[in-house]
């Protein structure tokens, strides 16, 4: 591994390659015809390597083959899963603490499985990326909650109308069509633009920055509101913030946490908002205490 991160130079550029190693270790007694078997272990333990750490080195164990074997089988099942119906959204409220009455919704995707029961979404959702699959999955979900946000509207006539807040992956920011797919999402149940928040994590803005900024300055054309999710826990600084055109902060629950004194955080990141007239979200509010401290902030 160490020689293979040499640098090296091509066509007057310098090149760092990386490597992940699957190692399969064969016994005393082994025989030609196992070698098949000992190449696709190597190649087991070689794909645990990429997954866990690039550039690393794994050495197979039988419990990896079970994993990966069950992971191509849930691969399977989740590329069937929108069109036999099994995914379903949840929906969770958005409240304004200082009136006490509901802003609006945040749609959260859950896949109904008939033998394995309800899988989390951190069970499928890095799968469906690394797939491709969270394209097509994440269009169903905008159509589906625009949708629903309708619905909303119809049965609680609300001025502002509530909102519909849905979640953006890294993959549906990179693609293409993404753009075209909120617009079609909005034109199909007649949501107000105004009405839909599109929620994108600090991470996923940060790992292309052109590339988002861009993609939030389209979006953003269409007159949807937008959140940065999870915010505090990722490396943006403040310049990059003043670039990204959002309308939200949310704030990431471990700032609430009961276990440990985060106000004065909590207490920068609203005033970070305020000075910059966004919106501040605070997820994962469960207990009372929870409320009043942020009430007083």
């Amino acid at each position: 591994l160490g020689i293979l991160e040499l640098q090296y130079d091509i066509d007057g550029k310098q090149v760092y390659p990386r490597a992940s190693v699957g190692i399969c270790l064969a016994g005393d007694e082994f025989d030609s015809s196992d070698a098949e078997e000992l190449l696709r272990n190597a190649d087991v333990a070689m794909y645990m390597a990429k997954r866990d750490s690039k550039g690393s080195y794994r050495v197979f164990e039988p419990a990896m083959h079970e994993r990966v074997v069950e992971r191509l089988e849930l691969q399977a099942e989740l590329q069937r899963a929108l069109e036999l119906g099994q995914l379903e959204i949840h929906y969770q409220p958005v409240v304004r603490l200082d009136e006490r009455r509901d802003y609006g919704v945040e749609a959260l995707l859950r896949w109904m499985h008939p033998t394995r029961g309800t899988i989390p979404p951190l069970n499928f959702i890095p799968l469906a990326e690394e797939t491709g699959l969270i394209v097509p999955i994440g269009r169903w979900v905008l159509r589906e909650a625009c949708r629903q946000g309708v619905r909303l509207h119809e049965r609680f006539p609300r001025t502002p109308p509530l909102t519909m807040s849905v979640n953006l992956s890294v993959k549906q920011l990179q693609s293409e069509t993404i753009v075209d797919d909120v617009r079609d999402a909005l034109e199909l149940s007649g949501l107000p633009a105004s009405a839909l928040v599109l929620e994108i994590t600090e991470t996923v803005m940060m790992a292309d920055t052109d590339l988002a900024v861009q993609r939030l300055h389209e979006l953003k054309s269409l007159d949807v509101l937008l959140a940065m999710d999870d915010f505090g826990t990722g490396y943006s600084s403040l310049s990059y913030l003043s670039r990204f055109p959002v309308d939200i902060l949310k704030m990431d629950r471990s700032f609430l946490s009961s276990e440990h004194d985060e106000s004065g955080l909590a207490a920068a990141i609203i005033a970070l908002g305020n000075s910059l007239s966004l919106d501040v979200v605070a997820e994962g509010i469960e207990l009372p205490e929870q409320i009043s401290s942020l009430q007083e902030l």
